[in-house]
């Protein structure tokens, strides 16, 4: 059976190998980068920069502290220079890893001709084609826009800009605000609605009052134009660079004459990433699902083993996600609405790795969980903590093995740890 995949990003490249393993002849064309936006513009760059940015941090609290005698400056343009140098070398063991499956890469822009793909004046027939080909930044229409940068853009400024204006409400503004602000800028996130409205009030409180509190929040606002000067608003003029964090769109034009789309221009899919086409299979960012890089992969997982004639649905119950702030904001929801049978408990972060120091001023973190103390299973769950990002997926897969509250009256953690979780959980335990 030959395989052909368009889009090297995590559900290609995963599709790819686990599809080669099947036995099945692969082509996987990409057009730029093997490892696609989460390594090359992504979540891969944000981590690069949140870390020198908890250094940065570290190293003023120290200062204070009298720990150390002097902060650490930031040459951003050595950041940016090493942030790419970091996603090169990584892009080359991917490319390796790929090869090594018995995965066939090719680089080039493709188009669709029937039953081939076209690349670099070169004809690739299929048997099954599969469409990863990702999102990029929604850029609105507002006057004025094309002054206005992405994260595309991040790597590729100079320095760090003295005012930095966020229009956006969700995950990518809040990350480049903790970024940006910790260098120096002076932010501003205007929303056109509620700030980071998916999350807990609780959490989301608690990250705008102690991990975001140096930065500006302005909600209900309208933008009307942008400038190389700033942006006019609803709340007047706005000086500074323009930074847009409006949501995604996917890359779904290749397609747009082969399968049905839906309103955002997603490729729309059933749980086994099938297309209305059945010759066609999609994933990842491109179908408009959760985005995030590790349903990505998943998708692509599913749709391989569909094409290659190996049953497999998709399960978008209880996914983990998270903020890549100064402490990892992760949180969990099974979806089902609040009964009179819910029970809240939370509780402050502790010392441990990674936050020992900020005993000092009460800035260890928060958790909390909400349990059915009837059925004693955890309905939500939301913690900000260094180790909530890694605590939260085993939870969430132990949620879907069927594990109740009672399982974990005897569950012993890894000690030293900040993650508060098993703490309530215990509680939760012995009160249900």
């Amino acid at each position: 059976m030959k395989l052909v995949i368009i889009g090297g990003g995590p559900a290609g490249r995963s599709a790819a190998m686990e599809a080669a393993q099947l036995e099945a002849e692969v082509t996987l064309i990409e057009k730029e980068h093997i490892g696609g936006t989460c390594l090359h513009e992504g979540c891969m760059v944000v981590c690069g920069l949140n870390d020198v940015v908890r250094f940065h941090e570290d190293s003023k609290n120290y200062k204070e502290m009298g720990i150390i005698s002097q902060q650490h400056g930031i040459d951003y343009s050595q950041v940016t220079k090493g942030i790419k140098k970091i996603t090169g070398k990584i892009e080359a063991v991917l490319k390796h890893e790929t090869r090594q499956s018995g995965v066939e890469i090719v680089l080039g822009e493709a188009t669709i001709n029937g039953g081939e793909v076209e690349v670099n004046g070169k004809s690739y027939p299929y048997d099954k084609l599969l469409i990863t080909t990702g999102s990029r930044p929604t850029i609105p229409p507002i006057p004025g826009v094309e002054y206005a940068l992405t994260y595309k853009d991040v790597l590729d400024i100079d320095e760090v800009p003295e005012k930095f204006n966020i229009v956006g409400s969700g995950v990518i503004a809040a990350e480049f605000a903790s970024i940006f602000s910790s260098l120096g800028s002076q932010v501003k996130i205007l929303c056109r609605n509620q700030f980071l409205s998916n999350l807990d009030p609780e959490i989301k409180n608690y990250v705008v009052e102690h991990l975001l509190k140096d930065v500006e929040i302005q909600e209900k606002v309208q933008v009307h134009e942008i400038s190389p000067e700033g942006t006019s608003t609803s709340n007047g003029l706005v000086e500074g660079v323009v930074f847009l964090a409006t949501g995604m769109t996917p890359n779904s034009e290749i397609a747009h004459q082969l399968v049905k789309t839906g309103p955002k221009g997603e490729i729309m899919v059933n749980e086994q990433m099938r297309t209305s086409n059945p010759s066609v299979y999609a994933a990842g960012d491109v179908v408009g699902t959760v985005g995030n890089t590790p349903v990505a992969r998943m998708e692509g997982v599913v749709a391989a083993r569909n094409a290659c004639d190996i049953a497999a649905n998709m399960d978008y119950r209880l996914i983990p996600q998270s903020l890549t702030l100064y402490y990892s904001v992760s949180f969990l929801d099974s979806g089902f609405q609040r009964s009179e049978n819910e029970f809240d408990v939370r509780i402050r972060g502790s010392a441990g790795p990674g936050s020992f120091w900020q005993v000092l001023d009460g800035e260890t973190g928060f958790t909390k969980i909400s349990s059915d103390l009837e059925t004693g299973e955890v309905t939500r769950v939301a913690s900000i903590s260094p180790a909530s990002r890694n605590s939260l997926p085993y939870l969430a897969k132990m949620i879907k093995d069927g594990y109740k509250t009672a399982d974990f009256d005897d569950f012993i953690e890894t000690h030293p740890s900040t993650d508060a979780i098993y703490k309530l959980l215990h509680f939760l335990s012995k009160y249900g």
